[in-house]
């Protein structure tokens, strides 16, 4: 079976929308619709859902073609994280591209906090990133820790939709990992996500990488834009590509390095990522790397 047996399906309107929101799902039908009800519950703003539904032999086509009122492309495969966001972007309708996983419950006014900060830019290089709320402590700085169920028979949405105010963060520096959202023009810039991380893994510190190599510095998390994540339902059921070593043999740099060193990922915001200089440690260490990624090819 090719990668190219697919087919769109658009049944959006032909008004203005605020945002398109890309989601990606590998026959994972419930978690999806708790995400598009979300979607339908809180956003204020006008936005267009576009599910990708690879394979969805778990009834996710079937029920995507019955309600009719969401763009979809159905894949006959799975076409993974790369492929699935590129030919998703074709159906975009918005100016502002974001893009979410199919386990994510979007709450009150994730997108106007959004557009609050893009407002407030006068270009379009920039990456911003919602807030995620997790059930568990993964090591990412970028969260808030609070349970609210692992999965759907235990999520208490009430209580969530209740008190998701309280685990609000500060703003913080670097944006990368989903939701996030970028311009239309920005992401055409880059050619979306890159192929080579296919099915995906490591295809979020390479798409901030090229946004920052075109010119891309502010890299902002908004503390008070929030989901809750139950945490990668899907990505622990593929054969994971090698993408750190796809990483450094690519940019010459660890995704690591890059978060940490380049985008501060995690710190409190007070300003767009500055120019990074390497000391010569740096770089000596940058080349033992790369031929150590290159043997595990």
């Amino acid at each position: 079976m090719k990668v190219m047996d697919f087919e769109k399906y658009v049944y959006s309107d032909g008004a203005e929308y605020d945002f398109c929101v890309l989601i990606p799902t590998w026959n994972n039908l419930p978690f999806l619709r708790n995400c598009l009800d979300s979607l339908s519950k809180h956003s204020t703003l006008k936005i267009q859902p576009i599910v990708i539904a690879n394979e969805g032999k778990d009834g996710t086509a079937d029920w995507l073609q019955s309600v009719q009122n969401i763009d979809y492309i159905h894949a006959k495969k799975n076409l993974g994280i790369c492929y699935a966001l590129n030919i998703a972007r074709s159906l975009a309708k918005a100016d502002y591209i974001v893009y979410s996983n199919d386990d994510m419950y979007f709450l009150p006014d994730w997108d106007v906090k959004l557009m609050q900060e893009i407002k407030q830019l006068d270009h379009h290089y920039f990456m911003l990133s919602a807030t995620m709320i997790e059930p568990e402590e993964t090591g990412n700085p970028c969260v808030s820790i609070a349970n609210y169920g692992r999965d759907l028979d235990s999520f208490d949405e009430k209580k969530l939709v209740s008190t998701y105010h309280t685990h609000h963060k500060e703003d913080w520096k670097g944006s990368t990992w989903p939701p996030n959202v970028v311009h239309k023009d920005i992401w055409d810039l880059v050619g979306g996500l890159s192929i080579e991380y296919s099915p995906g893994m490591y295809s979020d510190p390479d798409f901030s990488m090229k946004l920052y190599q075109v010119g891309v510095r502010h890299f902002k998390g908004i503390g008070n834009s929030m989901v809750y994540h139950f945490g990668s339902k899907s990505t622990k059921r593929i054969r994971k590509n090698k993408g750190r070593s796809t990483f450094i043999l690519k940019w010459g740099m660890t995704a690591n390095y890059f978060m940490n060193k380049i985008l501060n990922i995690g710190k409190p915001w007070f300003q767009d990522v500055q120019k990074h200089k390497l000391s010569a440690w740096d770089k000596g260490l940058r080349k033992i790397k790369r031929m150590l990624a290159a043997l595990s090819q």
